[in-house]
């Protein structure tokens, strides 16, 4: 049988809908998703696995202009993802980006039409708020610039027209055997899955600048035969003022984060855990080379 293997980057600007894509391809919630940009901050690998395919999806942070070094980072991972594709699909929020042109003028999506020898396919996401005459009009237009493989109309949040990308994705794959075992989804750990969605509630529950000033470190893991795991979480903050927010008066808010972050966490586990939360105080960690190292956030040759 032809086995069709490779790299499928995901690329739109904030809240394009790239994990939600991601989540419903796989039929997993392996990207954290919320109504606020930049949710997410590394690179996030999926597998779907068929028997004639094995397409290794590459969810990125949303594009935008770095104005501090853990946004650098951030888009860093946005470039090593575009490097390691074999198909680059560029998301277009048709609801805040009805002609794509916020999309297609940003600078890292100029280089990315540029590139040869890769295929290109420009996906307009929430294809179900726009009534199909229009959508027409602007996939007619879109394909007249001529600067990508194909234009494809889909809804992530609703599976619209998923097969149909799917299927052109694999007509672009080259021949090769599957570079992971068929029963692997993803090649990060169950600690970063777990930071994630503690992550992930810690922007639900608060608006503003907080969600973007925390970090999650997984202290300690420790998996129990005879009783709920041992989880040891620490929200990191960049302020002495953002502590008492998170924790709240008498406690209140860290235990409504721990409540909802343990639910998700049991869920995707799929068994019980206790999980431990505190807060600890990295003064401007955003800031800091060596701190976002230490957070995962590399760069350059340190990949």
């Amino acid at each position: 049988m032809q086995i069709k293997t490779g790299y499928v980057a995901i690329l739109g600007k904030p809240n394009a809908g790239k994990s939600t894509l991601l989540n419903a391809i796989l039929g997993e919630r392996l990207s954290i998703v919320t109504n606020k940009p930049q949710t997410t901050r590394k690179r996030i690998l999926g597998i779907l696995n068929r028997d004639n395919c094995q397409i290794i999806f590459l969810d990125t942070p949303g594009i935008l202009d770095p104005s501090y070094p853990l946004q650098e980072r951030m888009m860093g991972f946005v470039e090593r993802s575009v490097k390691d594709a074999d198909v680059i699909l560029l998301l277009v929020d048709l609801e805040n980006d009805r002609n794509a042109s916020d999309t297609i003028n940003a600078e890292i999506v100029r280089s990315v039409l540029s590139i040869k020898n890769v295929k290109k396919i420009l996906v307009i996401n929430k294809a179900d708020l726009i009534d199909q005459p229009e959508i027409k009009k602007i996939m007619d237009n879109l394909q007249s610039l001529k600067m990508y493989d194909d234009v494809i109309p889909v809804s992530a949040l609703y599976d619209f027209n998923l097969n149909n990308l799917l299927e052109k994705i694999i007509g672009y794959l080259p021949e090769g055997p599957k570079l992971y075992p068929d029963e692997q989804l993803t090649d990060e750990t169950e600690r970063f899955f777990v930071s994630e969605i503690i992550r992930e509630k810690i922007f639900e529950f608060f608006r503003d600048e907080i969600p973007y000033s925390t970090e999650v470190v997984i202290d300690d893991f420790k998996e129990r035969e005879n009783g709920k795991d041992y989880i040891s979480a620490s929200i990191v903050v960049e302020k002495d003022s953002q502590k008492p927010i998170i924790i709240g008066k008498g406690g209140e808010s860290i235990k409504k984060i721990g409540k909802n972050a343990r639910t998700a966490i049991e869920k995707f586990l799929d068994r019980e855990v206790f999980l431990d939360l505190n807060v600890k105080i990295k003064k401007k960690w955003r800031s800091d080379p060596a701190m976002l190292k230490s957070f995962g956030y590399q760069i350059g040759d340190e990949y």
